[in-house]
């Protein structure tokens, strides 16, 4: 399943991840710091939704409250709570 979502508080302005039965296939975010979300990315691609989620929520930048790997972790949560109501 694809999913585009928007984040909030950081600099990038869309992620999109593609998710096949519990399992990461890719990942794009646009905008922000384009070589580290480009290696994050990379990073992901293979790797369990829930596990990607733990390693990556609550991280912060800097003084701000959330980050774009945080970010990340909400659209990978986002993208859970619409396929189980599908």
């Amino acid at each position: 399943m694809k999913y585009v979502y928007s984040p909030q508080g950081v600099c990038s302005e869309i992620i999109t991840v593609d998710v096949e039965d519990g399992i990461i296939r890719s990942l794009q975010v646009i905008g922000g710091c384009n070589g580290n979300l480009k290696g994050i990315a990379e990073l992901l691609k293979g790797m369990d939704v829930e596990d990607a989620i733990l390693r990556l929520k609550g991280i912060q930048c800097g003084m701000r409250p959330t980050s774009c790997p945080d970010q990340i972790a909400g659209a990978l949560e986002q993208l859970q709570v619409l396929q189980q109501a599908v």
